[in-house]
């Protein structure tokens, strides 16, 4: 039984529920058969119970969100803060306390928020394990656009602490959420179709075996005419005799169209980091591609030599100028010492040295990519303009530290190492991550 105490902040008591936590008490002790009275019909019995306990505590963990974010405004306030700057942070230190990304870590508390005071049922629904987490959120989502009292209206509406959603999919849950939305106000649900338009975007994340997801978010119209003259060209490529499959044509297309060239490299800096054993000697250590990650020492070797890039149907060619800038590490930790740039001081040389050690932003589980280069003790704090001094983080991050109860201070460590304290007096280490080469003992 886990419970929050009624406090200043008019949090309610919060309990699992107790029939759940003595069925996971049967499972850990292994008691107990399944319906047809076998082991096997147990163990699923026990995989259903769990996941039931799972939704229990999603449910309370949203609710000791929504107290935690009273505490702290409330806190914020007694501290003087103004009005339009409290709750900053918040979701960062819930994203920290969950071991999620910071921008996670925001929307998980926002879910918090809309289960816990405006939408009673699908909280029931959770808490009963009738939905799961992410279901839950997909009834979230799909409201989003609507008022309070419509939000409200439309979590009576479908019930889904009454069983509605019984064997449904997530596809079939979002499209019901939708018709009742749009059923209580079709005009704010047509705003929010308008309003998509300016949330387009281009992202990159890394696939497996060298390869990346480039995803584009368009308007419809402009989407599938993207698509129509990739597979347009794809079909005429073919017909002429090109070898290539349809995937491929439209694929080497899209790249020759946006950067000029067939392979893409022109004018960019990759920064492909390497240890000079990988580059010279063939050794197997693999190299590191700043943006991505890890790639297999033989590809990196392959993408330097100017030349073909993998074997059949599916290889490529690449012409680009390489240029080789040599970076210095501690063979027993990993850590980046220095780059032998002749503007020692310069500050594009040390935004390099920063962004090749941290690779992505500093704060812990965020993946995001380096946007700020920032001081780790402020500069005015008399914080020095050093590497040491140095830590690359990504926007949102870079805006939370400055947060009031926020700091950051470098530590002794192996590596380059920081400790980020919350305004809670919670503290969390942060280290850079080793370069191509390091052994761990």
């Amino acid at each position: 039984m886990v419970q929050v105490r009624e406090g200043q902040t008019g949090a309610v008591a919060m309990a699992a529920p107790a029939h759940s936590a003595a069925a996971v008490a049967n499972c850990a002790t292994g008691a107990g058969y399944g319906p047809d009275g076998t082991v096997s019909g147990d163990l699923i019995q026990q995989l259903r119970v769990l996941e039931d306990m799972k939704s229990a505590i999603s449910s309370l963990q949203a609710k000791i969100a929504v107290a935690f974010d009273l505490a702290q405004r409330q806190e914020q306030a007694e501290k003087g803060i103004p009005a339009s700057e409290r709750g900053k942070g918040i979701g960062a230190q819930v994203a920290l306390a969950r071991r999620e990304s910071p921008n996670k870590g925001s929307r998980l508390l926002g879910l918090a928020k809309a289960l816990v005071t405006e939408m009673p049922h699908t909280m029931a629904a959770l808490e009963s394990g009738q939905l799961n987490e992410w279901r839950a959120t997909l009834l979230v989502k799909e409201t989003a656009c609507l008022s309070a009292e419509d939000r409200a209206a439309v979590d009576e509406e479908l019930a889904p602490d009454t069983g509605t959603f019984d064997g449904a999919g997530d596809k079939a849950i979002a499209a019901a959420v939708k018709a009742a939305a749009y059923r209580r106000d079709p005009r704010s649900v047509t705003e929010r179709a308008a309003h998509a338009a300016s949330e387009r975007y281009v992202s990159l994340r890394p696939a497996p075996d060298t390869m990346a997801y480039l995803t584009a978010l368009l308007p419809v119209a402009q989407g599938v005419a993207v698509f129509a003259a990739l597979t347009r060209q794809a079909g005429t490529a073919r017909s002429a005799g090109d070898t290539r499959s349809k995937g491929q044509v439209m694929a080497d297309t899209l790249v020759e169209r946006i950067t000029g060239t067939a392979a893409g490299y022109t004018g960019i800096d990759l920064q492909l980091v390497m240890t000079d054993r990988t580059l010279l000697a063939g050794d197997s250590e693999p190299a590191r591609l700043n943006g991505y990650g890890i790639v297999p020492a033989g590809w990196a070797r392959e993408l330097l030599s100017n030349g073909q890039v993998g074997e059949g149907p599916g290889a490529y060619y690449q012409d680009f100028n390489v240029w080789v800038r040599r970076l210095y590490t501690a063979p027993r930790t990993g850590e980046l010492l220095a780059t032998d740039s002749r503007a020692r001081f310069f500050p594009p040389g040390i935004r390099r040295f920063i962004q090749t050690r941290d690779n992505t932003c500093r704060t812990p589980y965020c993946d995001a990519p380096i946007r700020h280069l920032d001081h780790v003790i402020p500069w005015h704090s008399d914080g020095p303009t050093t590497v040491h001094n140095g830590t690359g983080l990504c926007e949102a991050c870079n805006h939370t530290k400055e947060n009031p109860g926020w700091k950051s201070t470098p530590e002794a460590g192996s590596r380059h190492t920081l400790r980020i304290t919350t305004p809670t007096g919670h503290s969390y280490q942060s280290q850079a991550p080793p370069l191509p080469g390091y052994r761990r003992n």
